[in-house]
């Protein structure tokens, strides 16, 4: 990944995260699909064969072999088996309209075949056409069938930490003066309104792991270096809420449009900076007043502490960060990575929809797809700053 890009999920030892809540409705039982369950009485008429047409001499590559049906698992349904099948296509048929899918004809199958053949078909193509793919499942409440999906965005194991000392560095370059002050407008949207955390914030993640590390470094005053450690720490913490101030200011929203029209870029790194900031208004106008959290999974008191169920919330792997690079940055991590490896999850936006016969609303992850790609174009912009200014002094 990048780092959005280095910054992997490792192995350590620490703190504890708080539980997450179930983000779907409750249901009474979730339920397989399989041959030998008691069936309604049938006529003498078998279930149409399928088969390969045309020459059988090539056969095997032209072929698209059905799904086969498991035999080795025991379905708990509830009433008539006819009942099943028409709550079963009634809900495929919302999920398939909703999607935008045309599902497969299996009339022609007898059950429970053509229930098994029409989930393998609409899974298929769900993955084949949906960028945020949905998991399905087929739920049964003891009154009815039906099926709910779980769209979700993937973060992977990113770190999505945008530095601000290089940022407060480009303030201070006249060359970069106003890449700087293009950036400056991007945080001020990803900070007020996409609700980033800020490192400087008590209650943030990032803020309690730097002052623990900082009790860390002032315990242990005598080893050599302790000054010069303890001088980073004064640094990030000058440097970080001298720039929260200054992206806090919302008129730096205000004149986002007129820095982006009066920018002039003169090579790479200067369209870069105005393609991410096009980004970044471009959300802004769109969604002018949606939060990164607004799909995270709500959490509730009173879940199982066992490690299986535990994850790393969303605030935990989202925030702005004094810097990504340098010893205080590399101790930083490293607690992260050891925690986060004591966790069997990660809190990622999530979506459910139930088709069950009421209006499924119209949202999506689009505002969280652009969002995520936007962090990670700052990320790495910022990141590679020191670099592009280096290059520009020779």
């Amino acid at each position: 990944m990048d780092y959005a890009q280095d910054n992997y999920i490792g192995k350590s030892e620490t703190a504890r995260a708080k539980k997450t809540k179930r983000a779907s409705r409750t249901a009474q039982r979730v339920y397989g699909l399989d041959a030998e369950t008691q069936r309604c009485g049938r006529g003498a008429e078998r279930q149409t064969k399928v088969s390969s047409c045309g020459d059988s001499s090539d056969g095997f590559l032209k072929v698209s072999f059905l799904p086969k049906l498991q035999q080795n698992k025991t379905v708990q349904v509830c009433g008539e088996i006819q009942k099943i099948q028409e709550d079963f296509f009634a809900s495929l048929a919302h999920l398939s309209k909703h999607y935008s899918i045309e599902p497969m004809q299996t009339g022609q199958f007898e059950y429970p075949y053509n229930v098994a053949l029409a989930l393998w078909d609409i899974e298929g193509k769900l993955k084949n056409s949906l960028l945020n793919c949905p998991e399905i499942r087929l739920l049964n409440d003891d009154r009815r069938t039906y099926f709910i999906s779980e769209e979700k965005y993937s973060t992977g194991t990113t770190l999505y930490y945008i530095p601000i000392e290089p940022l407060h560095q480009m303030l201070h370059d006249p060359r970069h003066k106003k890449n700087a002050q293009l950036l400056v407008s991007v945080c001020s949207y990803l900070y007020r309104i996409a609700d980033i955390p800020y490192f400087r914030q008590q209650d943030s993640y990032l803020h309690w792991m730097y002052e623990m590390h900082r009790d860390w470094a002032e315990q242990d005053d005598e080893t050599e270096g302790f000054q010069k450690d303890l001088g980073e720490f004064n640094k990030a913490e000058l440097i970080g809420d001298a720039m929260e101030q200054k992206i806090f200011n919302a008129m730096n929203l205000e004149v986002f449009q007129k820095r982006l029209n009066l920018f002039k870029s003169r090579d790479a790194f200067d369209r870069d900076c105005m393609l991410t900031a096009q980004k970044a208004f471009d959300l802004y106008t769109e969604y002018p007043n949606e939060s990164i959290f607004r799909n995270a999974p709500i959490r509730e008191d009173g879940e199982s502490e066992e490690p299986e169920n535990e994850t790393i919330g969303m605030e935990k792997y989202i925030s702005f960060i004094s810097d990504t690079k340098g010893w205080l940055y590399e101790s930083i991590a490293e607690s992260i990575n050891s925690e986060f490896n004591e966790y069997a999850q990660m809190d990622e936006p999530t979506i459910i929809k139930c088709f069950d016969g009421v209006e499924v609303p119209a949202v999506s992850l689009d505002f969280e797809n652009r969002l995520f790609a936007l962090l990670d174009d700052m990320c790495q912009i910022l990141y590679n700053y020191k670099t592009t200014a280096n290059e520009h002094c020779k």
